[in-house]
């Protein structure tokens, strides 16, 4: 039921695929929740690289989903769809949704919802779900991580590899990093991770055997792809797990399956967006048993680069193309 709500909300959107500048504000009807799903009033929303895609063309959104981009929200619940229990209006959550988030008003699922403890402010909480997910997802449940192994992350001061360096550090991983520049080096180190590579000034295949002794290590949360493949699957110990979350580097690579046979490799990756309902509301529900503790605890916390007004979304996008940010960027809506 929708209760004291405007029948229309600024929302942003674009006609036609390409650059930021595209990205403009629009007037749309407020949505209704539908049975199983809560209508958001939007606080915060995240910024993610696969909002750059959608908006460049390559990322269209599932059946279904909102063709407003952004994929995680924070805020409160301003009505409840038929059969939604457990949930009240006026209860601040986050959640993770397939579009629509770069809007005042938002639908999620209910089972995608996660209550925002007290002391964590809503801007952080809209940065958890989309990394929180992916991470939790790659490197625990399909990358099979276990206490006292070394994992190699590409991109370590991204949103997911800040993520992957503070989520695996709290379950006892060694987490080793590859960024492009000593200064995002060292606040990687400074985030928590054990070591960190200028891709840039050495070759992270050399630097990685050094830093294992030979040994290599036991996962690869990989977001390149593409020439990058044959070198991650260097840097793997014996029985090494690679997985890939994106395909920034190209999406074909050529390797030596002999090599993977010989070394018993496991390769697999995944994407989070178009995955079923009842997949994510399971995840959720994982996360909510094994890592939120950990954030109602105040011990996990999102890296924050940069907020911006909703209006300004265009300029959110080209500081993330610019490659010059370090965690997580929110709009404010």
């Amino acid at each position: 039921m929708l209760t004291n709500l405007t029948s229309t909300m600024t929302a942003i959107g674009f006609d036609e695929p390409g650059a930021s500048d595209v990205l403009h504000p629009v007037t749309l009807p407020v949505p209704a929740p539908g049975p199983g799903e809560v209508l958001v009033k939007v606080a915060f929303a995240g910024v993610n690289r696969p909002d750059v895609l959608q908006r460049l063309g390559q990322y269209p959104p599932p059946p279904g989903a909102s063709p407003i981009p952004g994929l995680e929200i924070s805020g409160t619940v301003a009505a409840l769809g038929d059969g939604v229990a457990g949930l009240v209006p006026g209860q601040a959550v986050c959640a993770l949704v397939s579009g629509g988030g770069y809007a005042q008003y938002c639908l999620a699922k209910a089972g995608h919802c996660l209550p925002v403890p007290e002391g964590l402010p809503l801007a952080e909480a809209a940065a958890l779900p989309e990394t929180l997910f992916t991470v939790w997802h790659n490197v625990f449940e399909r990358g099979y991580a276990r206490e006292g192994e070394t994992i190699l992350v590409h991109g370590g001061t991204s949103g997911i590899g800040t993520m992957a360096i503070m989520l695996g550090r709290h379950f006892g991983l060694k987490v080793i990093v590859t960024c492009g520049s000593p200064e995002k080096c060292a606040q990687a180190l400074e985030i928590g991770a054990a070591h960190a590579i200028d891709y840039k000034a050495a070759d992270f295949v050399e630097e990685v055997a050094k830093i294992t002794g030979g040994k290599g290590v036991d996962l690869v949360l990989d977001m390149v792809a593409g020439s990058y493949v044959p070198r991650n699957l260097k840097c793997l110990a014996m029985d090494g797990r690679h997985v890939t979350i994106a395909v920034q580097g190209g999406a074909k690579a050529e390797i030596n399956m002999a090599v993977v046979m010989t070394r018993r490799y496991t390769l697999t990756g995944s994407t989070l967006r178009s995955r079923s309902d009842e997949f994510k509301t399971l995840l959720v529900q994982e996360i909510a048993a094994n890592a939120w503790p950990i954030v109602e605890s105040g011990h996990l916390r999102p890296v924050m680069d940069a907020r911006f007004p909703l209006v300004e979304a265009a300029a959110a996008h080209a500081r993330m193309e610019a490659g010059d940010h370090i965690g997580k960027i929110v709009l404010e809506v």
